[in-house]
């Protein structure tokens, strides 16, 4: 199960149907009685409760529950879907990116290449990662291990998970533009299968520079945009705070897995459990396996220049339009 944390305003409900439940427990546990009757009712009723919430969010309630701590993280999601992980470290140049994650692992058996950004849940962790927002050895880092799967044959998977990359004076000095830029331009010719799975939120070129990939994945609650919603609110109407100007930000900016996979942006929409990824990790590394099992069957069976020949056309379509 997930781990305690922020609680949403519109999850409220859930919440206290949940402490109903837990204190029914916990009495009958005091006074060694059955409350079975009693509970199955209430647990139905949560079940239906966080249907009916998560099937009726709005693209601003969306946001939220992409940025929850309470989520699972790139790191998480490595122990849950891979065995034999082995992490690497540095880009050979300035130093290694705790906001980066990656390295060897296997998904059912098959040697692949994973990473992607990482959070952290508490303040110290928070810190030592940057809040997932990578320096440029990070994405050095990252296009390191994609060259090396390379070398090797073997696939490529991207998790991403960042507000955006860091835009401090330090990463500025030391190529924050040229890293991400040198990173599009890599996996964009990268003769290996890509998988990219945005697990939470996908924001700007931060996101972008783990992005480009055969298939595009997107957990259902995930979001992914070209500017944060508090940001395009701030140049569009300067009002990044109220929650009106959020929730027309994020409507106008489509962030959401159904607006973009109608859009063709991604290529498919990876179910999460009622009531969000947050709710059951176990179950939605579970589904997002299944689905990353699925795509690399079809991906291996093509030849590394019909690859990069698909890939290229996949991004060429994106923006047509027809009137």
């Amino acid at each position: 199960m997930a781990t305690s944390g922020q609680t949403l305003d519109f999850e409220k409900p859930i919440v206290e149907l949940e402490k109903q439940i837990e204190e029914l427990k916990r009495l009958a546990g005091e006074r060694q009685m059955s409350v079975a009757d009693e509970i199955a009712p209430l647990e139905g009723k949560l079940t239906q409760l966080r249907e009916e919430i998560y099937r009726n969010l709005t693209p601003w309630q969306r946001v939220q529950v992409a940025r929850n701590s309470r989520r699972p993280f790139t790191s998480e999601l490595i122990e849950l879907v891979f065995t034999d992980f082995i992490e690497l470290h540095g880009d050979r140049a300035f130093r290694d990116d705790p906001a980066i994650v990656g390295g060897w692992a296997r998904l059912d058996g098959e040697t692949i290449m994973v990473m992607g950004q990482q959070r952290g849940r508490d303040t110290k962790e928070l810190l030592r990662r940057n809040f997932g927002m990578p320096h440029p050895e990070g994405y050095r880092k990252a296009l390191r291990l994609m060259k090396l799967a390379e070398k090797f044959h073997v696939p490529v998977l991207t998790f991403i998970d960042t507000m955006g990359a860091w835009a401090g004076i330090g990463a500025e000095e030391r190529g924050q533009s040229e890293a991400i830029a040198r990173n599009l331009l890599e996996m964009s010719q990268l003769t290996v299968p890509i998988i990219a799975t945005v697990i939470g939120e996908g924001g700007s070129g931060g996101a972008l520079a783990l992005g480009v990939a055969d298939r595009v994945l997107m957990l259902e609650n995930a979001v992914y945009s070209v500017i944060s919603v508090e940001g395009c609110a701030t140049i569009l109407w300067k009002d990044g705070k109220s929650p009106e100007m959020r929730e027309k930000a994020a409507t106008a900016l489509r962030v959401t897995a159904p607006d973009l996979f109608e859009l063709r942006v991604i290529d498919e929409i990876v179910p999460e459990p009622p009531g969000g990824a947050h709710v059951d990790h176990a179950e939605a590394a579970k589904v997002l396996q299944e689905t990353l099992n699925r795509h690399l069957e079809e991906l291996r069976k093509l030849r590394p220049e019909k690859l990069v020949r698909r890939r290229r056309q996949k991004y060429l379509r994106l923006g047509q339009w027809t009137e």
